[in-house]
């Protein structure tokens, strides 16, 4: 079976089902971005509590259902127009940039193109300077072209280099600008909305798969975990080169995000097997009586 990675993806919104879907389609790896809830948050003790299950209980939970689970830590750009309460993250992230599993700072960038988007986009930039770790940038969805050639100018501005940035959520409006200038293109697959894996397919056509990166950025809203697989799937009927293939859905983003010194692929590859009588600060992903999976090293996924 092929492995996969998914880049993106909201692991706090999703069920056990997702998790155990996804082990069985290939997914060895994921990376989930800090991100906004879906409701703004009012105390900095929310994002601390967020953060925290990053890179805790939630990594402990992948690790259930045979994933390595890996995230980033950021201010996104919706929540930083809340000036006071920004500021107070600003002051927490340093305390979590560090901690293991963590590959870049993320996501973040525009939303609104706002001046406080933009003041927390700069203070960010010059902290993954600081800390020597990649930056995942969230491009606006309204009047996206502007929002990520700004983007790419001012982490220009901030001197940082395009190759440790993943610029996200592009389109066939953006693709070509973002490759150009040496940045690495991620493109989220999403059910009516964002790309589609059909033209995922053909962008991959015509620019080839050379710092391109699939994802599902699947969240609580309407979306597919299993989005990465399904285009693979997809991109081999539409005669993509199997090499191609697992560049965009597998070995970009490894290549990307192994930056960090965070992200390796021995992480799943000598990963201990699947044993669900496990516990973290004593608890289960089990409920009573529920029989553990517990595996041997035959059962790990095989490219």
């Amino acid at each position: 079976m092929s492995m996969y990675i998914d880049p993106h993806i909201h692991l706090v919104s999703r069920t056990t089902d997702d998790y155990e879907a996804m082990q069985k389609a290939g997914i060895v790896a994921t990376i989930e971005p800090a991100f906004w809830l879906g409701q703004p948050r009012t105390e900095v003790g929310s994002f601390k509590d967020y953060f925290s299950t990053l890179v805790g209980w939630e990594r402990f939970r992948a690790s259930q259902f045979g994933i390595v689970h890996y995230c980033t830590m950021g201010l996104n750009s919706k929540e930083a127009n809340n000036i006071a309460l920004a500021e107070q993250v600003m002051e927490l992230l340093p305390l979590y940039v560090g901690k293991e599993g963590v590959v870049a700072i993320g996501e973040i960038g525009y939303d609104d193109q706002t001046e406080a988007e933009d003041r927390f986009y700069r203070e960010q930039l010059e902290l993954a300077k600081e800390v020597d770790l990649p930056v995942l940038i969230h491009t606006p969805h309204r009047d996206k072209k502007k929002g990520t050639y700004r983007s790419m100018d001012v982490a220009e501005e901030h001197g940082m280099n395009p190759g440790w940035i993943i610029v996200d959520h592009n389109n066939e409006e953006t693709v070509k600008e973002v490759l150009d200038r040496g940045y690495w293109a991620g493109f989220t697959i999403y059910p009516h909305t964002k790309m589609g894996s059909e033209r995922m397919v053909e962008i991959v056509k015509q620019y080839g798969p050379e710092r391109i990166i699939v994802n599902s950025a699947a969240d609580w809203g309407i979306s597919d975990p299993l989005a990465v697989p399904k285009t693979a799937d997809l991109m081999r009927k539409m005669g993509i080169p199997e090499e191609h293939v697992q560049m965009v859905t597998y070995r970009n983003a490894l290549t990307a995000f192994s930056l960090s010194g965070q992200m390796d692929e021995n992480d799943w590859l000598q990963a201990p097997p699947i044993d669900q009588t496990k516990k973290m600060s004593g608890n289960s992903v089990l409920r009573g009586g529920q029989v553990p999976r517990v595996e041997g090293p035959a059962d790990r996924v095989e490219n």
